[in-house]
């Protein structure tokens, strides 16, 4: 597979449909190819095992594969489609196929609270490329891209990817830096928080830094800066209800499962009215093979 293609995580099911079209769109964009893997598991013990269910079970993952391939093709009948059938559990599987994808895309069942082992959650904590879980609708409505930008690494690497979808797409681009978070402040910077003026104004001054080199690499992308003194989470929902796509950094949980979001990260994932992006920060070592 050449790298740089877009992976998309398929079910059948409506939710994994609209992946599809997400990551359909994706492809095109970037000028590269679309795998799509399904993952079959046989629900019994070992000892239970009847080969010819097992077999049953693997040729009903490939009628739905063969099903999302149409699909494809009818969306974008030169788009260069690949077929990937695994057994085991779907974050697992995913993972597995990943290693050399640029981006993931999967579906979240419904609307409401998704469940914590859900592919939707665990995948994005544990992969190394960008994950988008779409949420409601594919079709843009208006044309913005909300990025959680705060000096940290993964407000980098959330910003890196912002520019380069806002770029692709010709939307707007939002960096938004909701400040008030006293419990994730370093010891030098939890003075602030006594004095409202100076925390916006030091913080104003992270957001533009952070901001800046990316409007100089992309002249065409229309970036706007906000910052707000509530919480990153209160800060990004209120600025996810008019836009497109939300993408965030994702700090995890230090010291807890690693299968864990952070938490804003998480809430995201399992309240946002629109699609979200969470993208790993660059650590060292991640740039090799």
């Amino acid at each position: 597979m050449a790298a740089g293609f877009v992976l998309v995580g398929y079910d059948g099911s409506r939710e994994s449909e609209d992946a599809l079209r997400w990551g359909v769109g994706e492809a095109i964009l970037r000028g590269t190819s679309l795998t799509l893997c399904h993952a079959w598991r046989w629900p019994y013990p070992v000892a239970y095992v009847d080969y010819e269910g097992v077999e049953i079970v693997k040729r009903t993952g490939e009628r739905l594969l063969d099903h999302g391939v149409r699909l494809v093709r009818g969306m974008a009948p030169g788009l260069e489609v690949r077929r990937r059938l695994l057994d085991g559990p779907a974050y697992a599987a995913l993972l597995h196929e990943a290693h050399d994808a640029g981006l993931l895309v999967v579906g979240s069942h419904g609307r409401g609270e998704v469940s914590v082992g859900s592919t939707a959650l665990r995948l994005p904590a544990r992969a190394r490329s960008p994950v988008v879980v779409v949420r409601g609708s594919t079709r843009a409505e208006y044309g913005e891209v909300v990025v959680g930008a705060d000096g940290s690494a993964g407000g980098e690497a959330a910003l890196a990817f912002g520019f380069e979808e806002a770029a692709m797409r010709g939307w707007r681009l939002r960096a938004v830096f909701g400040c008030w978070e006293p419990s994730a402040a370093s010891e030098d910077d939890l003075s602030l928080f006594a004095d409202e003026d100076e925390l916006g104004r030091v913080c104003g001054e992270r957001l533009d830094d952070a901001v800046a080199p990316w409007r100089d690499s992309y002249p065409d992308v229309d970036a706007l800066a906000t910052l707000r003194l509530c919480a990153p989470r209160e800060a990004l929902f209120e600025a996810a209800q008019r836009a497109d796509l939300v993408v965030v950094g994702n700090r995890g949980v230090a010291g807890l499962d690693p299968l864990m979001m952070g938490a804003t990260s998480g809430a995201l994932l399992q309240h946002a009215p629109c699609a979200v992006a969470i993208v790993q920060p660059v650590r060292r070592g991640d740039e090799g093979p």
